[in-house]
């Protein structure tokens, strides 16, 4: 008998995750930051919660949203490119303790490759490499999947996709026709949508916690061949490259998920 789940932003990516979860026979509760998307929710027979993250405190009835649950899907950004100085880990601190005090035996954090730096010699990162990025957004990421593993109430896998993509939202319609664009002979580290959610599904009935992994397609042709490609392919204007500075980036190595899970990527970059 499937279990139930409580997915933590039904966004961009949680919507059609918790869509999934319920086509597979789980009973999904997930929240919402606005009620005017609850009938969306229900319509795909998602049972919806307003649950608002703040600073000070949770805003919403989450007890009820987590009643039930033996697995929490934490899918949220931290926002901080809209407001720089938010303390998301604060955020994430309540959650957490609301979690605490539930049945929750298994949490997933969604998290990026972000929280690793770009270098000039791209180093291949595997799920053993230590996070070592020092933006805002990076450092609070860091702290949140080490607050989440420490915690002794629930067993925490934490998941870092590279860039999520899919037909809709391709970084190459950004970047077409635009100029100067920095990196060029920076490896792409990309993901599409579709993995991703295969991914997180084959974690859950796979009961594989208590891991830290790296998602992105095997693929890492340079950022200016990829982007080139693809433009002239769907005949968008090819952006023009800044070869004038070194270029910075990294590789993201999937295998020990790969491995892990027994995973074959099922959709081409």
């Amino acid at each position: 008998m499937k279990t139930q789940i409580s997915v933590i932003g039904c966004g961009w990516l949680g919507l059609p995750l918790a869509k999934t979860l319920v086509h597979k026979g789980y009973t999904v509760h997930g929240s919402t930051t606005s009620k005017e998307k609850f009938k969306t929710l229900s319509n795909f027979k998602i049972n919806p919660f307003l649950i608002v993250l703040n600073v000070l405190d949770l805003t919403g009835n989450t007890t009820e949203f987590l009643a039930g649950s033996e697995t929490v899907i934490i899918n949220i950004p931290p926002g901080l490119r809209k407001n720089p100085t938010k303390d998301h880990v604060a955020e994430i601190r309540h959650l957490m303790h609301a979690i605490e005090v539930s049945a929750v035996k298994h949490v997933l954090y969604i998290s990026s490759t972000s929280v690793f730096k770009n270098t000039t010699d791209f180093p291949i990162i595997t799920a053993e490499t230590e996070p070592n990025a020092t933006s805002d957004t990076s450092k609070q990421l860091i702290a949140i999947e080490k607050m989440l593993q420490a915690n002794p109430n629930f067993k925490t896998t934490i998941l870092r996709f590279g860039g999520l993509i899919n037909e809709e939202r391709h970084p190459a319609k950004f970047l077409s026709g635009r100029t100067q664009v920095s990196n060029p002979e920076a490896p792409i580290n990309l993901i599409h949508k579709t993995d991703c959610i295969q991914i997180i599904l084959s974690l859950i009935e796979q009961s594989i916690w208590g891991v830290t992994l790296n998602a992105a397609f095997p693929l890492h042709s340079t950022k200016k061949n990829y982007y080139s490609n693809y433009c002239k392919q769907h005949n968008l204007a090819v952006p023009n490259f800044n070869s004038s500075e070194e270029s910075k980036g990294k590789i993201i190595d999937s295998s020990t998920l790969v491995q892990l899970l027994n995973y074959t990527f099922s959709m081409e970059l």
